[in-house]
């Protein structure tokens, strides 16, 4: 988020034009985090190429066998998932630290909670979303099962939301930090257990011919807790962060 941007959005304009600032709607929010996102196209290639590259040197490291490729396709590629995300998850709150956005999102009046919500859902759409949409070819490089296909995918839209939405309490909690990748790892990771444990289980229970209904579920209640409170907690963590 830039400051400058929002200034120059019509809502802000409007409001100085009757004397008083009114705050930027989650819509300008979302908007303006969404361009930005956009014009910063490294961090959105640095992981889609992190989890394709690595997945295709898979075979070469485990060997071409398309049995045993078919048997860890699943788990292999929510890992690389997983850690793509992490990846990508240091700088969600770096820039808007660096340059002072945060501290003045913080100061509005407008709940902090909706500024997080939006940059985090910027962070699903141009990082999570997109892992998503590739792994279906990546499970057909990696000799998946067809029916693992549209489970794959559909676990990975909601197994990433709640990634983004968890990694970022973590980021909040380091963004004062020079250097947080291994702490922001060590206190999200044990977070992103639950997730990766369900995710992967709808895979492996779609290829052995079960229903996959359950972990569905359990995806969709983990990223409806984690969409109420990982915001809360993130605002909360931003603002001791500011404090120090």
């Amino acid at each position: 988020m830039r400051v400058d941007s929002l200034a120059s959005s019509p809502g802000a304009a409007e409001s100085g034009a009757t004397g008083s600032v009114r705050p930027p709607g989650f819509y300008t929010l979302f908007r303006t985090e969404f361009i930005l996102a956009v014009r910063r196209r490294s961090d959105i290639v640095n992981p889609l190429l992190f989890f394709v590259t690595v997945l295709a040197m898979m075979p070469l490291g485990i060997g071409p066998d398309p049995e045993m490729l078919a048997r860890m396709a699943g788990g292999l590629i929510w890992v690389m998932a997983l850690l793509a995300t992490l990846l990508s998850q240091e700088s969600l709150f770096r820039g808007d630290y660096e340059d002072g956005s945060l501290e003045q999102l913080a100061l509005q009046t407008q709940p902090l909670y909706f500024s997080v919500l939006a940059k985090v859902l910027v962070h699903w759409l141009v990082t999570g979303l997109p892992l998503a949409v590739l792994s279906p070819l990546l499970g057909m490089m990696l000799n998946l099962g067809e029916a693992g296909y549209w489970p794959l995918f559909m676990s990975l839209a909601l197994g990433t939301a709640s990634l983004s939405l968890i990694g970022a309490v973590g980021a909040a909690l380091t963004v004062a930090l020079r250097r947080p990748g291994l702490l922001l790892a060590l206190i999200i990771m044990p977070l992103y257990v639950p997730v990766l444990i369900f995710g992967t289980g709808a895979v492996q229970a779609a290829l052995d011919g079960y229903g996959y209904g359950p972990q569905m579920a359990i995806l969709g209640a983990i990223l409806a807790a984690a969409a109420a409170l990982a915001p809360l907690a993130a605002a909360g963590a931003i603002r001791i962060s500011l404090e120090n």
